[in-house]
């Protein structure tokens, strides 16, 4: 050979500087042979620097478009006059349509701790980690589990006559069961599609939809008293 490689056992952290070693593997280790490089590392201060850029046009869009367009103000508070009804900002008005159907304990407090706890808690259990589909094994207990969320959710839905929420998660819940045979062989593509979705992907449509519905209800669906009407009434 014209240019013989000379391999030595040693150790080093520097795979690229020291390529011609013999690496001594444990039983339980497998090997990364088929591991690829990165060519840009997006590290500091490459990374800031395009968030930095990112803010700036942000920034510029926003004071072209508040050139362009006078921002919706209402006229001055007065408080002999209470607008009826007094509606929250627009991103609150999920929240105020909760407000409708359930105490405000329930509603204000109960619900938002009971998320913000659940968000606290999820990284610390190893909830579905390798993002498999929901249904791709234990089938029969899921199945169970869910069949059982769904039925005690319904009915406290129900009980407090919150028919937004429970429309929407049925509907949910509806696409979740038509995604449990999406192995089998005569299964569609959108099937196949929905059944290699997980659990997380199933929880943020639910709550992104139901914060939808909420919010263009509590917009465009309320009136005077926070009473039902059709947005072509008003």
């Amino acid at each position: 050979m014209s240019d013989p490689k000379h391999f030595q056992a040693e150790i080093d952290s520097d795979a690229r500087q020291s390529p011609l070693r013999v690496a001594f593997i444990t039983r339980r280790i497998s090997p990364a042979v088929k591991a690829e490089d990165d060519r840009e590392l997006m590290t500091y201060p490459e990374v800031f620097f395009r968030i930095a850029v990112a803010i700036e046009l942000l920034a510029m869009a926003l004071v072209a478009a508040s050139l362009a367009w006078n921002a919706p103000l209402e006229q001055l508070a007065d408080p002999l006059h209470t607008p009826n009804p007094a509606k929250a900002p627009w991103y609150f008005l999920g929240l105020q349509e909760l407000l409708h159907y359930f105490p405000p304990v329930v509603a204000g407090v109960l619900i938002p701790m009971l998320v913000i706890m659940a968000l606290v808690a999820m990284p610390y259990f190893q909830i579905n980690s390798q993002a498999e589909g929901l249904w791709s094994r234990d089938r029969a207990r899921r199945l169970r589990i869910f069949g059982t969320v769904v039925a005690v959710l319904g009915v406290f839905l129900a009980a407090f006559q919150v028919y937004p929420v429970l429309i929407v998660t049925l509907l949910i819940a509806g696409f979740m069961l038509y995604a449990v045979r999406g192995d089998a062989p005569t299964a569609t593509a959108g099937q196949r599609w929905l059944a290699a979705k997980p659990l997380a992907f199933w929880l943020m449509t639910w709550f992104f939809a139901e914060l939808t519905v909420l919010t263009l209800i509590g917009t465009f669906f309320r009136g005077p008293g926070w009473a039902w009407v059709w947005p072509w009434k008003v």
